[in-house]
């Protein structure tokens, strides 16, 4: 069966609320899923009082040798000014042996973000990310236009083809769209089909 991991670096649940349907997706597309976050690495105090939300279902991923033994990874992680946030590249950085053994070379990755606003650097975080899986040698899955739920103007929704995503306004109040979920089901599913077919 083929092994997929999401994992995720969430501050305030937008980005485990995507984990959720990203990993759902997967299953739906014939995986075996885990979702790991990263570690905190923000000190106790500046969590305490950005109020960040540290009460969560899924465990801290293990460490940067557990990536080799998956098919796929796929990567969430909020807008820190355009880019992924320290907490997700403080993890990356320690990802040097698997590169030096090309230990991800030819795996399927993906990425998944939020942001307060509409224009808040969306893609400019997705490429963040994309661009350590692709120094890994992995192959990129976006969010193609195959999912419809990103097309239109009539309303403000996430939603890009380099990858799901979410816009939780500046105090954190919006919650995930049912249409930004069904965009990380999608993106998952279609990860985790050619995972397989990869295999």
């Amino acid at each position: 069966m083929t092994k997929v991991l999401v994992l995720y670096y969430s501050s305030y649940g937008h980005i485990e609320q995507m984990a959720d349907a990203v990993a759902e997706g997967a299953r739906a597309g014939g995986a075996e899923v885990d979702i790991r976050r990263v570690a905190e690495t923000a000190p106790p105090q500046v969590v305490e009082a950005a109020g960040f939300k540290t009460d969560t279902a899924h465990p801290e991923i293990e460490g940067p040798d557990a990536l080799a033994a998956y098919d796929a990874i796929i990567v969430g992680a909020p807008t820190r000014y355009g880019r992924m946030p320290s907490q997700m590249a403080a993890f990356w950085d320690t990802t040097g042996g698997l590169w030096m053994r090309g230990a991800l070379v030819g795996k399927i990755g993906g990425a998944f973000t939020s942001t307060a606003s509409q224009h808040g650097g969306q893609e400019t975080t997705l490429f963040s990310i994309l661009t350590n899986l692709l120094h890994h040698g992995m192959t990129i899955v976006g969010l193609d236009y195959g999912f419809k739920g990103q097309m239109g103007v009539t309303e403000v929704l996430g939603g890009t083809p380099y990858g799901a995503s979410t816009i939780a306004d500046g105090d954190g109040s919006r919650q995930p769209h049912a249409k930004e979920l069904d965009g990380a089901r999608y993106q998952g599913k279609r990860i985790a089909e050619l995972a397989a077919k990869l295999k």
